[in-house]
C-alpha cells in the first residue's frame, strides 16, 4: 500500500433521493476520518446512523454525492483499490451447492488465484476459523455461525492489505467469538489493517486501537478509547466499611447504586457521578455517616461513553 494511510475519508456526504427526486434523505454529513496503516478501528453507531452507507463508498458500492474516500492512496471502487480490500458482510450469501472449500475456490478465482495455487492457503485458513472437518460440507448445512466463519476465510483468501468486517462474530458462540478475536489480532501482527462494524461493544474494547462513532449521519468522535473516558460520566467503585444503612443514607442522594457485599463489615458500591465535585461530596457524606473509605477508583465504559454521544436511537429508523 503506497500511501501511509490504509482509508482517508474527507467531508464525505451522501444523500439519497427517492424516485423523481420527491424525498431526500441525508445519510452522511460532511464525515472526515483516517485509518493508519496496521491499526484495528472499529465503526460504532445506532441504527440509522450511515455505518453502512460510509461501507458502501469505501468498497465502491455507492458513490459520495460530496467528499471524497480513498483506499491507501487510491480513489474507493477503483479496481487497484478493490485488489487490497477483503470483505465479509454481515449477512454472507454463498451458494447452497458449495461446500467450504469450493466457496473458497470460487472466491479466489474471483481475485484471479488458480484453484491450485489456492490449495495451501484454503486448507491453512479452514483449520483456522475451525472448519477443516467440514471442508467438504454443503455450505446449506453450515449454522450462521459456520457461514460467518467461512466467510472471514475468504475475506482472507487473497490476503488483502485491509479487512472491511460487518458484524464478524455474530451469530458466534463465545468460544467462536473469541477464535475470530484471535485471527483479527492475527491478521494485524501480520500489518494488515482491520475496520470492522459492530454493536458488540466489550469485544470493540477488547481489540481495538481506535473507535469512530458516527450518529445521524455525523461523526461524533474518531480517536483512541482512552479518549473517550472524559466524554464518559464518572462511575466510581468504592470499597466500604462501617454501618450500611449509614451509607445508603448518604448515596441515596446519587440516583441507582450497584451493592455487593463482601464480609459482614465490608460492602463494594458502584455509582455514576456528574463531575470530580459530586465524588467530593460523595466522599464528605460517607465519612459524615461513619463510613470508613477502603478504596475508591474510578470505572470506564465505552457503552457508558457511547451512550452519552449518541441521541436516542429512533424505533423504526431505516438503516444507512
Amino acid at each position: 500500500m503506497g500511501s501511509t494511510l490504509a482509508i482517508e475519508v474527507t467531508r464525505l456526504s451522501k444523500t439519497y433521493s427517492s424516485s423523481f427526486g420527491l424525498r431526500r434523505k441525508l445519510a452522511l454529513q460532511d464525515v472526515s476520518l483516517s485509518v493508519a496503516k496496521g491499526q484495528i478501528v472499529s465503526l460504532l453507531g445506532p441504527n440509522g446512523a450511515g455505518k453502512t452507507t460510509l461501507v458502501k463508498i469505501l468498497l465502491g458500492l455507492l458513490r459520495p454525492s460530496h467528499g471524497t474516500a480513498q483506499i491507501a492512496g487510491q480513489p474507493a471502487g477503483s479496481v487497484r483499490s478493490r485488489r487490497r480490500i477483503g470483505y465479509l458482510p454481515e449477512n454472507l450469501f454463498t451458494a447452497t451447492h458449495h461446500t467450504a472449500s469450493s466457496a473458497l475456490v470460487f472466491w479466489g478465482r474471483l481475485h484471479g488465484i488458480a484453484p491450485a495455487e489456492s490449495r495451501p492457503r484454503r486448507e491453512a485458513l479452514l483449520d483456522a476459523v475451525g472448519l477443516a472437518t467440514a471442508a467438504r460440507v454443503p455450505v446449506k448445512q453450515f449454522s450462521k455461525g459456520m457461514r460467518q466463519r467461512l466467510g472471514l476465510a475468504g475475506a482472507l483468501l487473497h490476503q488483502p492489505d485491509l479487512l472491511i468486517l460487518d458484524e464478524p462474530t455474530d451469530g458466534l458462540d463465545p468460544a467462536g467469538r473469541k477464535m475470530v478475536r484471535d485471527l483479527i489480532c492475527e491478521a494485524k501482527r501480520e500489518g494488515k489493517t482491520i475496520f470492522l462494524n459492530s454493536h458488540l461493544l466489550q469485544e470493540v474494547e477488547q481489540i481495538s486501537d481506535q473507535v469512530a462513532i458516527l450518529d445521524q449521519g455525523s461523526l461524533k468522535y474518531c480517536g483512541a478509547i482512552a479518549g473517550l473516558q472524559q466524554k464518559d460520566a464518572l462511575r466510581i467503585e468504592l470499597e466500604l466499611r462501617g454501618a450500611e444503612t449509614e451509607a445508603q443514607a448518604a448515596l441515596d442522594l446519587y440516583g441507582e447504586v450497584d451493592w455487593q457485599r463482601l464480609d459482614e463489615q465490608r460492602y463494594r458500591v458502584r455509582l455514576n457521578l456528574a463531575d470530580q465535585s459530586a465524588v467530593d461530596q460523595c466522599i464528605d457524606g460517607l465519612r459524615a455517616g461513619g463510613i470508613s473509605i477502603l478504596s475508591l477508583k474510578q470505572l470506564f465504559s465505552l457503552e457508558g461513553a457511547f451512550l452519552k454521544l449518541v441521541a436516542p436511537d429512533d424505533e423504526g429508523k431505516d438503516s444507512a
